[in-house]
């Protein structure tokens, strides 16, 4: 008899567009519905909790980030070029500041960070604790100077979003741990937990979203619906 987990196999490009239908949905929720009375309605109530559209919205949101980091990591195991992938990770840090400080802050300048830069700096850690394997000083040193700059320039999930990557990395042939220690290690605990339900009917193949033009386009979504959700609430 078939398992669930042998029923149901999602590729990495289905993962890419939960992670993005998620973020999607988060942020319009955020900036569009925040304020808005309809959105605060009570559905139901679980415990103390209130649910309202708007606390669906964001709950779904929290999916986003797990997804992106196991993504990260996935792409720092398989890609074929390690500097290339790293550049345009960071490349897209700085492309989003603009969106992600206008509709944060509503200036040129914001205090902290977008999580492509924690995504990037993530994957530094990654190729730092990999490329040190013989030398533990020379990886803790690495690694403690790739925190300190997340901590400096407050990228978004702080710390815990860096260690996040790299315990997904350490931890990547475990699934019942790293799902365990990865509901602890995030904000919302269980919720971006239920993340790691998708992930684990990952199979290992690529999917749909093939070739530079289209790895373009699911990194260029990030700044260009920022700039455009600043743009519909101005």
């Amino acid at each position: 008899m078939k398992t669930i987990q042998s029923r149901f196999k999602i590729s990495g490009s289905v993962l890419k567009l939960l992670a993005v239908v998620s973020m999607l949905v988060d942020h319009v929720g955020m900036f569009v519905f925040r304020n808005n009375e309809a959105f605060q309605q009570v559905l139901f109530t679980i415990g103390s909790r209130d649910i309202t559209p708007y606390f669906l919205m964001r709950a779904f949101g929290r999916l986003a980030f797990p997804i992106f980091a196991f993504l990260i990591v996935e792409g720092f195991v398989h890609t074929r070029n390690r500097f290339s992938y790293g550049r345009n990770l960071l490349f897209f840090a700085l492309l989003s500041e603009i969106p992600w400080n206008l509709i944060h802050g509503g200036t040129w300048l914001y205090s902290r960070q977008n999580v492509f830069f924690t995504l990037f700096l993530g994957y530094m850690g990654l190729c730092c604790y990999n490329c040190f394997k013989e030398n533990i000083v020379k990886r803790g040193m690495g690694l403690m100077v790739l925190l300190g700059i997340t901590f400096f320039f407050r990228a978004d999930y702080g710390f815990r979003g860096f260690a996040f990557i790299l315990m997904l990395y350490a931890l990547r042939n475990q699934l019942l741990l790293k799902s365990v220690i990865g509901c602890c290690m995030l904000p919302g605990a269980w919720i971006p937990g239920i993340s790691f339900i998708p992930i684990s009917l990952y199979d290992g193949r690529r999917g749909f979203i093939r070739g530079a033009v289209w790895k373009f386009c699911f990194y260029a979504f990030y700044p260009l619906h920022l700039m455009l959700l600043y743009l519909f609430c101005r």
